[in-house]
């Protein structure tokens, strides 16, 4: 795992100053504080910071091919490497070291840009080629490793794995685009391929980006998608034991390793599942490691407890105090752009202990949007069942207007919470699940932003990040199409870039089984009452691993890593609440409306409502303009 950066002179071969691309490189020298490598040649500089995993020995980078005309950085890992390489030898390709990394230069020279149809795995890469005089970025298929570019005023070309690194160049200007903003405050982050600032773009997941010299920046092209068939014939037994093949073959490729390796196990159902199928896969026993919270309601260390004994892991517990909230301003450092899962924390403080005692690390992220497991899903599935049995034009209606009238009930019993499943019920199938899913609701973001703000959006609204992708998902299946949403939204731009920047904080390597192409394109063939059935999520999983595990684990309430941010918002964090959303810094941006921060605060204050999401979402902007926007120099 490691950190690429780069410049690239799109209107000639200008010099690329030496200084500027190590200050690049150095920016992320926490991705890989084992190595660091520039390559510079006319219009063209490398830089790589480097977590050898690999081929300790031979593996640094910028690599090259045979007659050094072919250059790359890469970050991430390609798992079906050793398959390749007997491929590219018998083609005529000598290799000179034993690492996937020259795999990717060789594979290039062979297929092109078809070549990242080959390669499995986590990747972010750029590839120099002055013979052909093109610069080649690409990124894996669900977005695990991240990569930022941007094409400034001057022509030059930057990319990085992370903002921080477009930020050390000095001349990318940090003009926040209003649109990111609305995304960020409806969703929690800002979707691919918008970044915060408007000159930075993400390259979104399965695309690359091809540069040549003097020639327009074009579009990224998707090489890649996945297919909701839903069509496969397999009965139930039929469909277990094929899982358990492909779970098999997913992880054992993900142990390959010359480093210390592990796993993460949180006493949830997937991480659990994969520490099961690794026990069986592996000699020694395995690492494993998990977090404890003071507060027993976020507390899931006793369930991760009996799946490491049953397996007699090695397991590390570290005990995590409810209260802590110290990490807010590192996060909003770590993060370069205004980010509000509040589950950073906890994933930060496992990264931590992890990072003790081993490099790699595999994780049991992707299950829930794979295999049907978040509660939202079951309920929009109620949802639509309603929206079935009744005609747009008569719910938008009445549904509407009970949305607005009934109270939000925050104080109630769940049963009695109704609004928002009212507000849902008065909207299509896209826009109900994304009403469910927004942190900010459109009513909250209309009272939010002011005047000034809404006109700067010019009309822009989130939603429309949803409806690209429901028009590409070719299929009606309620579940499918949520599931398809959430493999291109949450999945990447919540999930993907909260662990990769949580264990990259502390030089860990992340690997996703779960997340596994191949698995999700089987997963995607399957009909949906394998993954929902009589109200249980993830039914084929769990059912697979009843050999394997408890039943107290798999059967038990989704309880999710979380943090008691209502109670910190009311006790020792209220008085930094009210100076973050009342101070100067927000109210010179002259987007909020103050009144309706008085009132979130107070509404929240006094018990009346659980603005709890709001607030950390509002809190964790202010962090982001503090800590980024006001520096000169990335932090």
């Amino acid at each position: 795992m490691c950190g690429i950066t780069g410049i690239f002179d799109t209107r000639g071969r200008r010099d690329i100053d030496r200084a500027v691309l190590h200050r690049m490189n150095e920016s992320q020298f926490h991705r890989g504080p084992d190595e660091g490598g520039l390559h510079l040649e006319p219009g063209v500089g490398l830089g790589h910071r480097r977590l050898s995993i690999i081929d300790l020995a031979t593996g640094q980078q910028p690599l090259h091919n045979e007659d050094g005309s072919v250059w790359v950085v890469f970050n991430g890992e390609i798992y079906n490497f050793q398959e390749l390489i007997p491929e590219l030898q018998a083609l005529g390709h000598v290799f000179h070291t034993r690492s996937d990394t020259e795999v990717i230069v060789h594979a290039w020279e062979a297929w092109g840009e078809h070549c990242v149809d080959r390669f499995r795995g986590m990747f972010a890469f750029a590839l120099w080629d002055r013979n052909r005089d093109t610069l080649f970025l690409a990124r894996d298929r669900l977005g695990v490793k991240p990569l930022f570019y941007a094409l400034l005023d001057d022509g030059m070309f930057l990319f990085g794995s992370e903002l921080k690194s477009l930020l050390a160049h000095g001349g990318l200007r940090r003009d926040i685009d209003p649109c990111a903003v609305e995304e960020y405050f409806a969703l929690g982050y800002v979707a691919e391929p918008r970044a915060i600032f408007r000159q930075a773009k993400k390259l979104p997941p399965a695309c690359t980006l091809l540069l040549r010299r003097d020639q327009a920046l074009g579009e990224p092209r998707p090489y890649w998608d996945v297919r909701f068939s839903l069509d496969n014939p397999l009965d139930d037994g039929e469909a277990r034991a094929e899982l358990l093949h492909r779970l098999k073959e997913s992880i054992r490729l993900r142990l390959i390793s010359e480093v210390p390796l592990g796993a993460f196990l949180s006493g949830g159902v997937d991480s659990s599942a994969v520490v099961a199928v690794m026990a069986g896969l592996s000699a020694n026993p395995v690492n494993t490691c998990s977090i404890g919270f003071a507060d027993p309601a976020f507390n899931e260390s006793e369930f991760a407890r009996m799946v490491a004994e049953r397996y007699r892991t090695d397991h590390h517990l570290d005990q995590v105090e409810s209260d802590d909230f110290g990490l807010i301003d590192t996060l909003a450092q770590l993060y370069d752009e205004p980010y509000a899962d509040s589950s950073a924390i906890p994933t930060y403080r496992v990264c931590q202990l992890a990072r003790r005692h081993v490099t790699v690390a595999l994780s049991g992220d992707g299950g829930d949007e794979s295999f049907g497991g978040y509660r939202r899903y079951h309920l929009h599935l109620m949802e639509e069942k309603m929206r079935a049995a009744l005609p747009l034009a008569l719910r938008r209606p009445v549904f509407g207007a009970l949305g607005r009238l009934y109270p939000k009930a925050d104080w109630a019993p769940r049963v009695f919470r109704a609004k928002t499943t009212f507000e849902g019920m008065s909207r299509d199938s896209v826009e109900g699940y994304f009403h469910s899913v927004s942190i900010l609701r459109a009513p909250m973001r209309q009272r939010l932003f002011t005047r000034q703000f809404k006109a700067a959006l010019g009309g822009y609204d989130a939603f429309q990040v949803f409806t690209g992708h429901a028009a590409r998902a070719e299929t009606d299946d309620p579940l499918a199409l949520i599931q398809y949403i959430d493999l291109k939204t949450y999945l990447v731009s919540d999930i993907n870039t909260k662990v990769d920047r949580a264990s990259m904080a502390h030089a860990l390597e992340v690997r996703e089984p779960l997340m596994d192409h191949r698995l999700i394109e089987w997963l995607a063939t399957l009909p949906s009452a394998h993954k929902i059935r009589g109200g249980e999520g993830k039914y084929l999983l769990k059912k697979t691993m009843e050999p394997l595990l408890p039943e107290a684990v798999l059967y038990r309430p989704k309880m999710g890593f979380s943090v008691p941010l209502a109670r910190w918002f009311r006790g020792p964090l209220k008085q930094r609440v009210r100076e973050a959303m009342l101070g100067e810094r927000l109210a010179d941006t002259g987007w909020f409306a103050r009144d309706y921060l008085e009132e979130l605060v107070r509404d929240h204050d006094n018990g009346r409502r659980d603005y709890s999401a709001s607030i950390w979402t509002i809190l964790m902007f202010e962090a982001f303009l503090r800590n980024v926007m006001a520096g000169e120099t990335p932090a």
